[in-house]
């Protein structure tokens, strides 16, 4: 199965915060699932970062993604792009959008790793947390 990370779940997981999900905390943790970050999430992470919302800066995570093996970045990419659905804030839809291209395109099994309601709510991919 593939996980495609939200920004949430990827920084709580980071920085060790209590409010990330136990199923969530073991996937991300687990050597041997195959997380993908879309490429918005490291965006939203420099851009909460910058603001001083966050403590994890975009390079640290960079650093942590391109130093696990089961980790990949996801670009947003004209495939992206044809799938974000009507109906979710920007965001929310480019991260399902990546998990539609995964199952529809790359014929995976794939769930998105997040709290998020509005992602969990549409009904479009399966959620984890």
């Amino acid at each position: 199965m593939v996980y495609i990370v939200d920004s949430h779940a990827l920084v709580w997981f980071l920085e060790g915060n209590d409010r990330l999900g136990e199923t969530a905390k073991a996937m991300l943790a687990d050597p041997d699932a195959r997380l993908v970050i879309p490429s918005i999430v490291l965006a939203e992470i420099a851009y909460l970062y910058n603001r001083k919302r966050i403590k994890a800066n975009v390079r640290q995570v960079l650093a942590d993604v391109a130093s696990a093996d089961n980790c990949t970045v996801y670009p947003l990419d004209e495939r992206v792009a044809e799938r974000i659905p009507d109906g979710l804030e920007l965001h929310d839809a480019i991260v399902v959008a990546t998990a539609i291209v995964y199952r529809d395109v790359l014929g995976e099994d794939v769930a998105v790793i997040t709290k998020d309601a509005s992602i969990a709510n549409s009904g479009l991919v399966a959620v984890l947390w």
